[in-house]
C-alpha cells in the first residue's frame, strides 16, 4: 500500500489565493493611508496653511528614510535573514506608529501646543542635508506640516518594507505557478484603495459641517490597524505552510554585503530598477496632485444643498457601485463559461457608466479621480495571465510607458481647453484617466515577476529592497519638484493671496499645472528608451524577460 502524500498548502489554489487575499487587504488599507491627505490638498491650504512646497515637501518625506538613511536595504537583509512572517508584522507595527504621529499634527491638540511651538523654532536648518539640498524641513515650513512628515517618513519605511514583503510572500507561494496574475492581481486589489481614499477622504473630513483633515486621517489609521491584523493572519498560513515543506524562515547561511554585489553586476537588474523608478515616478506623485489638478482645470458647480448629490449617502452608493464595477471586472477572468464572462463584463461596463454619472453630478474632482483603478482591476488579470503564459514581459513595459506620455500630455495641454466645457472636460478627465491607471497595471503584471528571473532566490527580498529603495529616491524627489514647479509657475498666486485679493481656498484651486505634468512626460519618453534598451539586452544576455512564466 503506497503512502499518501500529503498535498502542500501552496497547491491548493483556494489556500494560496486565501494568502494573496491577506496580503491585498493589507496593501490596501496602505494604499489608503499613503495617499489620505492627497483628495484635501485644498483644505490643507486653507486650514492649516499648507502651500503647494509645504504639501510637495510632505508628500516626499514618506520616502525619504528609506533613501537617505538606508533604511530600505536594512529591511530587504530583514526580510532575508528573518523571513517573511517577521518582516510582515513588523512593517504593519511600523505604519501604524508613523500614521499615529501623522494624525496627531494635523490634530487641534496640536494648535497652540508646547510641540508645535518646538517645531516652529527648531528643524529649520539640518547640517549636511541643508548643504546637499536634500532635507526634508525648510525654514518657514508649518509645525504641523513638520510633525506630519516625520510620521510620515516612519509610515513610509513601513510601507515599503510591506512592499517588499509581499513581493517575496508571493514569490513564496506562486513561484512556478500564476506568478504575475497574483503580482499583478495583488497589485489591482490593492489599488481600490486609491479610489477608496478618494471617495472617502473628503466626506469624512467635511462631516459634520465643519472642515478637519484629522478625521480622514483617523480613518486611515484604523484601516492600518485592519492591515496589521491581516499580516498577522497571513503569519499563521505561512507558518503552517514552512511545517509542511520543512523549510526554516530564517536562513542556514547569514546574509552577506557581497549578496548586494551579485544584484548589482547584473545590468537587468540596473534597467529594471531604472525603469520602475521611471515608472512609479510618473504615477504616485502625480495622485497626490491629481485631485488638485482637476480642481484647477474643470469648473465644479457645488450640487444644491439638501440634495441627493450632495449628501453624505452618495458616497456610499457610488462606493458600492465601483466594488461591483471591480468585482465583476476582475471575476470575469476567472470564468470558463463564455455566457457568464460576457454577462459579467456587461454588468461591470455598465455600472461603470454609472459611477461616471455619479461622479459628473456630484461636481467634485476626487470623485472622478476615483476612477483611476478601476480599468486596472480589470485588465490587470488579463495581463498577468498573456505573461504567464505567453511573455512579452518587455514589450509590454514599453507599451505602458507610451500610454504614460500620451496621457500626461493630455492633462497638460487638451485637458485645459475645456476649462468652461464642463462635460467635454470631465469626459476628456475620465477617459485619461482610465487609460493611465490601465497603463499603470503594466508594471506589477510585467515588471515584478521578472525579478525572480535576473537573481538567485536567495537573495530575491533584496533585489526587492534595492529595487524599492531606487525607486523611491524618484518617489522622494518628484512630489518636491511638482510642489516647487508649482509655486515657480505661478507667482501671481502667492502675491495675490499676500495682497488680499485672493483667498486661500480660491488660491488652492487656481494653479497651471502644465509644467509639473510636462516633466512627468518625460519620465514616460525616459522610460520607453529604457524599454527599448531591455528589450535587446534580453535577447543578447538570454534572461527570458520575454518568456512565460508557467514551465508547461
Amino acid at each position: 500500500m503506497t503512502e499518501k502524500v500529503q498535498q502542500l498548502m501552496k497547491d491548493v489554489p483556494a489556500i494560496r489565493w486565501t494568502a494573496l487575499v491577506l496580503l491585498a487587504l493589507a496593501m490596501f488599507c496602505a494604499y489608503i493611508f499613503m495617499d489620505i491627505l492627497s483628495p484635501i490638498k485644498d483644505l490643507l491650504e486653507s486650514t492649516r496653511g499648507w502651500d503647494s512646497t509645504a504639501f510637495g515637501t510632505y508628500a516626499g518625506s514618506e520616502t525619504f528614510l528609506n533613501v537617505f538613511i538606508f533604511f530600505l536595504i536594512f529591511a530587504g537583509i530583514i526580510l532575508d535573514k528573518m523571513g517573511v512572517r517577521f518582516t510582515a508584522i513588523l512593517s504593519g507595527l511600523v505604519m501604524l506608529l508613523g500614521a499615529v504621529i501623522n494624525w496627531y499634527a494635523v490634530t487641534e491638540m496640536f494648535k497652540g501646543s508646547g510641540l508645535e511651538l518646538w517645531f516652529t523654532n527648531n528643524l529649520n536648518y539640518i547640517p549636511g542635508f541643508d548643504e546637499l539640498g536634500v532635507s526634508p524641513f525648510y525654514r518657514g515650513m508649518p509645525a504641523s506640516a513638520k510633525l506630519s512628515s516625520v510620521g510620515f517618513m516612519i509610515f513610509g519605511c513601513g510601507v515599503e518594507m510591506a512592499g517588499i514583503t509581499v513581493s517575496r510572500g508571493i514569490v513564496k507561494w506562486f513561484r512556478g505557478k500564476e506568478m504575475a496574475l497574483a503580482m499583478g492581481s495583488e497589485m489591482a486589489l490593492a489599488r481600490l484603495g486609491v479610489a477608496t481614499c478618494m471617495i472617502f477622504s473628503p466626506v469624512i473630513a467635511n462631516a459634520f459641517g465643519r472642515p478637519d483633515v484629522s478625521r480622514s486621517v483617523a480613518f486611515g489609521v484604523i484601516l492600518l490597524i485592519i492591515a496589521l491584523i491581516a499580516f498577522i493572519v497571513y503569519a499563521f498560513m505561512d507558518k503552517k505552510l514552512d511545517a509542511q515543506t520543512g523549510e526554516a524562515e530564517e536562513k542556514d547561511d547569514p546574509f552577506q554585503i557581497r549578496d548586494i554585489g551579485k544584484i548589482f553586476s547584473s545590468l537587468g537588474f540596473w534597467l529594471v530598477a531604472l525603469l520602475c523608478v521611471l515608472y512609479y515616478s510618473a504615477i504616485f506623485p502625480f495622485q497626490k496632485y491629481a485631485v488638485n489638478m482637476l480642481q484647477c482645470n474643470l469648473d465644479f458647480v457645488k450640487p444644491e444643498d439638501g440634495s441627493f448629490w450632495a449628501s453624505n449617502l452618495v458616497t456610499v452608493v457610488q462606493y458600492i457601485v465601483m466594488l461591483v464595477v471591480a468585482a465583476t471586472a476582475f471575476t470575469s477572468n476567472f470564468m470558463k463559461k463564455k455566457k457568464v464572462q460576457f454577462s459579467l463584463l456587461a454588468i461591470s461596463v455598465i455600472s461603470l457608466l454609472v459611477f461616471c454619472y455619479m461622479a459628473y453630478q456630484r461636481q467634485s474632482a476626487e470623485s472622478i479621480f476615483a476612477i483611476f483603478p478601476l480599468l486596472a482591476v480589470g485588465i490587470t488579470p488579463i495581463l498577468g495571465k498573456y505573461v504567464d503564459n505567453k511573455g512579452k514581459a518587455a514589450s509590454m513595459l514599453m507599451l505602458g510607458s507610451t500610454l504614460l506620455i500620451v496621457c500626461h500630455l493630455t492633462f497638460a495641454f487638451i485637458l485645459p481647453e475645456f476649462k468652461g466645457n464642463n462635460i467635454g472636460g470631465v469626459i476628456v478627465a475620465f477617459a485619461t484617466i482610465l487609460v493611465l491607471g490601465s497603463s499603470f497595471s503594466l508594471v506589477p503584471a510585467s515588471l515584478w515577476p521578472s525579478v525572480p528571473k535576473l537573481v538567485d532566490s536567495k537573495i530575491i527580498g533584496s533585489a526587492y529592497a534595492l529595487i524599492f529603495w531606487i525607486q523611491n529616491i524618484g518617489l522622494w524627489l518628484f512630489p518636491l519638484l511638482i510642489g516647487k514647479i508649482l509655486d515657480w509657475s505661478n507667482p501671481e498666486i502667492a502675491k495675490a493671496v499676500a495682497d488680499g485679493t485672493m483667498t486661500s481656498a480660491e488660491a488652492s484651486i487656481s494653479y497651471d499645472y502644465t509644467n509639473p505634468l510636462i516633466m512627468l512626460a518625460m519620465l514616460g519618453v525616459a522610460a520607453l528608451i529604457l524599454g527599448l534598451v531591455l528589450k535587446s539586452v534580453d535577447k543578447k544576455k538570454g534572461y527570458g524577460l520575454e518568456l512565460p512564466n508557467i514551465k508547461h
